[in-house]
């Protein structure tokens, strides 16, 4: 009788064991970045705000292609001597981190 008691118990308590296991939960969280589509435009379109800060900042840089979107946020691709980089500008030649 004896065993048949300790074994009801050892099996009970191994149940709820398994019974006291809380599940775990992982947030997932995704970045979604959405960017503004430019459209190419002409050097000419380029305000002169923009001009005078690319020269400021890059003297001797030459505007490869010019690039602008809805919020009229300039995207330009410049050489500076055997180096080709491409930088972000707002309409009043303010740089932008992209």
């Amino acid at each position: 009788m004896k065993k048949l008691i300790l074994s009801a118990v050892v099996l009970l308590g191994t149940m709820s064991i398994h019974a006291n296991v809380l599940p775990v939960s992982i947030d997932n969280k995704a970045t979604v970045i959405i960017q503004s589509e430019y459209t190419e435009v002409t050097a000419d379109a380029v305000p002169a705000a923009v001009k005078t800060a690319l020269q400021t900042a890059y003297p001797g840089a030459k505007l490869e292609k010019a690039f602008v979107n809805e919020k009229k946020e300039y995207k330009l691709e410049i050489s500076v001597g055997d180096q080709k980089a491409t930088v972000y500008s707002d309409v009043n030649g303010n740089w932008l981190k992209i």
